[in-house]
């Protein structure tokens, strides 16, 4: 009985591990969100746009997705 219970118990592990990564990510999304809202002006937008590059797309691909989503409504 010990050998089915114990790969149940892996499962779950992972099940829980990867429930709590999934929360992590949407909280850093949503925190992201929150902070590239605060860029409101074309001056800050600009700024932003400038720094952004300076680094990789695939680096800054969230950042672009968000400021592009804001940029659509």
């Amino acid at each position: 009985m010990q050998t089915a219970t114990r790969p149940l118990a892996s499962l779950w592990t992972t099940v829980r591990t990867q429930i709590r990564d999934s929360r992590d990510a949407h909280a850093a999304k949503a925190a992201l969100e929150r902070d590239l809202a605060s860029y409101t002006s074309q001056a800050d937008l600009n700024d932003l746009h400038a720094i952004l590059t300076r680094y990789s797309d695939r680096e800054t691909a969230d950042i672009r997705r968000i400021l592009a989503s804001h940029r659509s409504v």
